[in-house]
């Protein structure tokens, strides 16, 4: 695809609006250097220099598609800590629709804090507990979503396996957005194996793929054309869900897009330098599924999609793509 074509696209983006579901993240980021060892265990000691925060998980979905367009919602679960008061602060500073967002005093909101030093993670700390909805908690989601269905023009279910998505939930969303004409995308995590049936397209990555099936992943193959085990990964996943195409994201060897009907297209990665993969997976689906909605082919999303995961992976921490950034990584011709 080249600019020219990828303009068309993208031009319609500001008059698209999303709705992304799924389990809510707050991503910190403790940055520091190193300048000795511990003399208690052999570790080294970081000076913490400054802290971030980012909106992670379903909300960094979000947070990708903002920079895109203008009207994006979020649903999911948080608790009523300051992690939580930290999470909707941030979501209001990019301006994301939280009127589809839960509060249960009994809930932890999950928090994942990444220590770097000289440019290296070097220790991760994940604080969370998962939870699931309540009938009553999933009754009032299903209301908001009633009320934004007529409004939206997609929605991305985001599973990272935290409790939030069970498969009568995702059943009743997929049977609305089907009703309602509506593009619905899912990002599946093999830790919690539904049942995708009637979504337009799916998107986990090679690990999340073999899982699905049930098979131990094995190594890559290159050229990933060439790759039997995963071809036939693909081919599978794509008829036991019944979804119009599966996305499969391959990390340093790009994407491979299966349909129906068609031979398997592979795009090879476009990142120039890869520092940092986290939040990747979610530029990838916000991309793919915004392009989908704007009428490009499941080709060219899946190549939109490839070339924004490439601009990400070039930077530190959970990072979004900037229209700009991704036009430029766009041929003229």
């Amino acid at each position: 695809m080249n600019r020219r074509r990828f303009q068309e696209i993208a031009g319609r983006f500001d008059r698209l609006r999303l709705l992304v579901i799924g389990d809510l993240i707050l991503d910190e980021f403790i940055w520091g250097r190193v300048r000795r060892i511990s003399p208690e265990a052999p570790i080294p000691v970081v000076e913490v220099t400054r802290e971030t925060f980012y909106p992670g998980g379903a909300a960094n979905v979000a947070r990708n598609l903002r920079e895109f367009t203008p009207t994006v919602h979020l649903m999911g679960l948080t608790g009523t800590d300051p992690h939580a008061r930290r999470l909707r602060g941030l979501l209001e500073e990019h301006g994301i629709g939280s009127e589809c967002l839960l509060e249960d005093p009994a809930a932890q909101t999950i928090v994942k804090t990444r220590i770097i030093a000289q440019q290296q993670q070097v220790v991760r700390v994940d604080r969370e507990r998962p939870a699931g909805l309540s009938p009553a908690q999933s009754a009032h989601a299903l209301s908001c979503l009633d009320r934004l269905i007529g409004s939206i023009d997609g929605i991305i279910i985001e599973d990272y396996g935290k409790g939030l998505l069970s498969q009568s939930f995702i059943d009743a969303v997929i049977a609305r957005a089907r009703a309602a004409g509506k593009i619905v995308t899912a990002d599946p995590n093999p830790a919690n194996p539904l049942c995708w049936r009637g979504v337009t397209a799916i998107k986990p990555n090679r690990a999340e793929a073999f899982g699905s099936a049930g098979r131990p992943c094995s190594l890559p193959v290159q050229p990933a054309t060439a790759d039997a085990a995963l071809l036939e990964v693909g081919g599978e996943l794509l008829a036991r869900w019944e979804t119009e195409c599966l996305l499969v994201t391959l990390s340093e060897q790009g994407v491979m897009l299966f349909r129906r009907g068609e031979a398997p297209f592979h795009s090879p990665t476009r990142a120039r330098e890869v520092f940092d993969v986290s939040g990747a997976g979610d530029t990838a689906i916000a991309l793919f599924t915004l392009a989908l909605c704007a009428g490009a082919t499941a080709v060219e999303a899946a190549e939109i999609a490839n070339r924004a995961s490439g601009v990400v992976v070039g930077k530190l921490g959970t990072a979004t793509v900037s229209p700009d950034e991704l036009l430029e990584s766009f041929p003229e011709a």
